[in-house]
């Protein structure tokens, strides 16, 4: 064999040998991008039949309470003269003319909250007192229409016509869906999935002898799973414009007991609001929807509003409150028995009183 065909030979395997190697490595490539792309498909295919998980954030819940002070829906059968309020009724023929003036106020809250103080029955047993006052049943409807969802029932005027008078105005608020508490009665009012211990403590015949009712039901209410813990009293002196000390002790009680906000009337005139342990003390809002008198010379009156902020069942602030000064009247010269909200230089006045009283009280 020569030299020449020898060198061809050679030539020729090492070419083989090339094209061998580089199909060899094309052909580990293509398996390589097989199996990547069979990968990416599995992926793909589990991905899309996957449920998609969403991840909740949990919001923070706003809860505004509004609370008025007193509301008797009647005049005494014996008050004689004058526009009572069951003639400006039947004058009116409108339930929702009483709370019209507030109505908005009301209705863009959470919970409203009065002292409804008289009754709602039929009977004529008048008791043996100065002043008793009885309210048609159909009155629930000026609750109802002005947005008032609940009403303290423990004070001075929840038996003017006989125990049995007390139980019939129960019926007609549970009726009418209007929530109500007071004496041994407490209450949980649920909102937004959160709920609100509502508790009325009459004071008035037993003054700090109501310590122990009022750290039982706080207690009750929180077993109950209250978030907000509401005490209305009903205690003072009627027309004196400052707390005494029994207001005191039993409020500051309250709050070192759990209260979340103290709330009180029966003086008929406003008194001071006192923050203590950075919660809220209002010790009198003063009348409000008021027939007991068809022009009391003080007028004045008010709603105070909260919102707390719940986050996971705990409120994180007590700074988020308003007062918004009012009149029981809508007109100066008389009561026409409509609470009005006050604007301008009498809204001023109003809250200036408001201040005035209150300086001092605020630890």
């Amino acid at each position: 064999m020569t030299k020449k065909v020898k060198n061809t030979i050679v030539i020729s395997g090492f070419i083989l040998i090339a094209i061998i190697i580089f199909a060899m490595i094309k052909l580990t490539s293509l398996v390589k991008n097989a199996e990547k792309e069979a990968s990416q498909t599995v992926e793909n295919t589990q991905a899309e039949d996957l449920p998609e998980v969403i991840i909740e954030t949990k919001k923070d819940i706003q809860i505004t309470i509004s609370a008025a002070g007193d509301c008797t829906f009647a005049t005494d059968v014996n008050y004689a003269g004058g526009p009572t309020f069951v003639a400006k009724y039947n004058e009116v023929q409108d339930p929702s003319y009483f709370l019209a003036g507030v109505q908005s106020v009301f209705a863009n809250d959470d919970l409203t909250i009065v002292n409804f103080e008289g009754t709602l029955t039929n009977l004529d047993t008048r008791q043996e007192k100065e002043f008793a006052f009885r309210g048609d049943p159909e009155y629930i409807q000026i609750l109802t229409s002005g947005s008032v969802e609940a009403v303290n029932l423990a004070n001075n005027h929840s038996r003017d016509y006989g125990m049995q008078s007390l139980e019939d105005t129960k019926q007609y608020l549970t009726e009418a869906g209007v929530t109500h508490f007071g004496y041994e009665e407490t209450a949980i009012y649920e909102c937004k999935g959160v709920k609100i211990g509502l508790i009325g403590i009459y004071v008035l015949p037993d003054g700090l002898g109501r310590m122990q009712q009022l750290k039982d039901h706080i207690q009750k209410v929180k077993s109950e799973g209250a978030v907000i813990t509401i005490v209305n009293f009903h205690w003072g002196i009627e027309r004196e414009y400052y707390p005494n000390d029994v207001q005191k002790q039993l409020a500051h009680a309250a709050i070192d007991n759990g209260a979340d906000l103290v709330i009180g009337e029966h003086p008929h005139v406003l008194q001071g609001i006192e923050t203590y342990n950075g919660k809220k003390i209002v010790y009198s809002m003063g009348n409000f929807c008021f027939g007991g008198n068809k022009n009391p010379s003080d007028k004045d009156s008010m709603i105070f509003q909260q919102t707390f902020t719940i986050r996971d069942g705990e409120i994180l602030s007590y700074d988020d409150f308003n007062v918004i000064p009012c009149s029981i009247s809508s007109v100066t010269n008389v009561n026409d028995y409509q609470p009005t909200i006050l604007e301008g230089a009498e809204a001023e006045r109003v809250m200036n009183k408001i201040d005035e009283i209150s300086a001092g009280l605020s630890q």
